[in-house]
């Protein structure tokens, strides 16, 4: 007997979309839009998942509580599908997400930007300050706390802050 069958593929998305990020605790795998699909075979239960960018070291703590979540409901046979496209984007978060980021202290991606002109001296972005709400900040590295944030400055309260860069 398939040991899947008493869970629908709702439930069982449920049943992940609690999981924390692990380096940003305050939103989940879902709201950061890492979690893609499941899918319900007649043997197993196949996630599939998509890294926020190639070499992201939270995708095997991912990868280990989705399988634990799913062991802990009696889940036993799961596969994990990683899937790089379409590359995974900052578009795919939730504005839950978003403010939650906010929030927790770290500035949420702007929207409709990239944050490759850094590179090619074209103009900066308005990111503002999580703490005050200021516009007057500024870029002080184009490497944050992790690789996928830089660290910024607000010129008005003077915190410096981490921004969650677009991509």
């Amino acid at each position: 007997m398939n040991s899947n069958s008493h869970y629908t593929k709702e439930q069982i998305w449920g049943f992940l979309s609690g999981i924390p990020d692990p380096e940003i605790p305050v939103i989940t795998i879902e709201e950061l839009g890492v979690l893609r699909n499941v899918e319900i075979t007649l043997d197993k239960v196949i996630i599939t998942i998509t890294p926020t960018y190639t070499g992201c070291p939270a995708m095997k703590l991912f990868e280990d509580e989705i399988i634990s979540t799913l062991k802990s409901k009696g889940i036993e046979n799961v596969e994990i599908k990683m899937v790089y496209s379409p590359a995974w984007t900052t578009d795919w978060m939730s504005e839950t997400a978003m403010e939650k980021l906010r929030k927790y202290g770290i500035a949420p991606p702007v929207k409709g930007t990239e944050d490759k002109g850094v590179l090619f001296s074209s103009d900066q972005k308005i990111v503002k300050c999580p703490q005050c709400n200021s516009e007057n900040t500024q870029l002080k590295s184009q490497f944050g706390s992790t690789a996928c944030k830089a660290l910024y400055q607000c010129n008005d309260c003077l915190e410096p802050f981490d921004y969650f860069k677009c991509i």
